[in-house]
């Protein structure tokens, strides 16, 4: 399942802005379908507690056995521009992150727009035989 796939479904939607010293820095918009979040905490609260949004799924029978992460640089969209406060020119960086569970089900993707200007991308991934 894709991004516009899962967004265009039945899903609960979650939005998350992160700042740095008071000014926004990336927001992450979190679709996870209604029949896997169904009446839990993850489609009824704004505050998840300890572990957040991936241990409350994994409550729920969904733990992440894997991830897919696509990265592209853009440039904003207006109402992007203005909620990030972008200078002009300034780009961003869009991360489709999906959660995969043991099963190879999609259960949770999340938008990522980062301002570039403010913003990095550092991965460290371990590679198993």
């Amino acid at each position: 399942m894709s991004y516009n796939q899962l967004a265009s479904c039945a899903h609960i939607r979650r939005e998350n802005w992160y700042f740095t010293d008071g000014e926004p820095v990336q927001a992450g918009i979190t679709y996870v379908p209604v029949d896997v979040a169904n009446t839990s905490v993850v489609a009824s609260t704004r505050q998840l507690g300890a572990g957040g949004l991936y241990r409350r799924l994994e409550d729920l029978g969904y733990p992440m056995h894997r991830m897919r992460e696509e990265v592209h640089a853009r440039m904003p969209s207006p109402e992007e521009a203005a909620a990030l406060r972008l200078p002009p020119g300034v780009p961003v960086l869009e991360v489709l992150h999906t959660s995969y569970d043991t099963k190879e089900r999609p259960f949770e993707v999340t938008r990522f727009v980062v301002r570039a200007d403010l913003g990095a991308l550092d991965y460290e991934i371990t590679v198993e035989d």
